[in-house]
């Protein structure tokens, strides 16, 4: 006999907005007009989390709905919505600090993150002289599910069960992944640099 897993039970709030969103889907003007106004706490704790100034988390709320609406039918009734919703609301926020120049944390300052996000070259003259030279291109040159897993986990400091809910990829795929991509990125970095001392 062959047992199929079974889906871990959601919380009963996560199973209320699920089951909103599933009826929206099936076009419930009621259940997602009371989902997109449940939505709206969780999405400002995500932004204030992420310290987005109080005067632009409505900003926040706003693009993180949008988001919402324009790929509804990419969610999965049967998985959490309040997780998903969660790595949305996360990259309306960082989206809405990279722009406004805002972003004090580490994917704006720390190397690797500086050279996945070029549109802060103007902002931030100081941090594009410290980081590595060629690192953008030994991300680029990585195999995708290498690259990816750097962009998520890295670049983007998502944890890996939010990485796997995105990828689809398991938790253990993920970290094998990403301890290849970092092993691989250093070994070329300090090639690079020994060649540049060289010179």
């Amino acid at each position: 006999m062959i047992m199929i897993p079974q889906m871990p039970a959601l919380a009963p709030e996560d199973a209320r907005r699920s089951s909103w969103m599933a009826a929206a889907q099936c076009g419930d003007r009621v259940a997602y007009e009371a989902l997109l106004r449940d939505c709206v706490i969780p999405i400002q704790r995500v932004a204030r989390l992420k310290r987005v100034p109080a005067d632009r988390i409505d900003d926040v709320v706003q693009e993180t709905l949008l988001t919402v609406h324009r790929a509804r039918h990419t969610f999965d009734p049967t998985r959490s919505f309040t997780a998903w919703l969660h790595i949305i609301a996360e990259r309306r926020a960082v989206d809405l600090l990279r722009r406004t120049a805002k972003y004090g944390g580490r994917e704006l300052h720390a190397p690797l993150a500086y050279e996945n996000h070029p549109d802060a070259c103007e902002t931030d003259r100081q941090t594009k002289a410290e980081a590595p030279p060629g690192l953008r291109e030994a991300i680029a040159s990585l195999p995708r599910r290498q690259r990816e897993a750097v962009r998520h986990l890295v670049l983007e400091d998502r944890s890996l069960a939010q990485t796997a809910m995105v990828t689809g990829r398991s938790t253990g795929a993920l970290k094998v992944n990403l301890h290849r991509a970092l092993k691989t990125l250093r070994s070329r970095l300090d090639q690079t640099s020994g060649s540049q001392r060289s010179r």
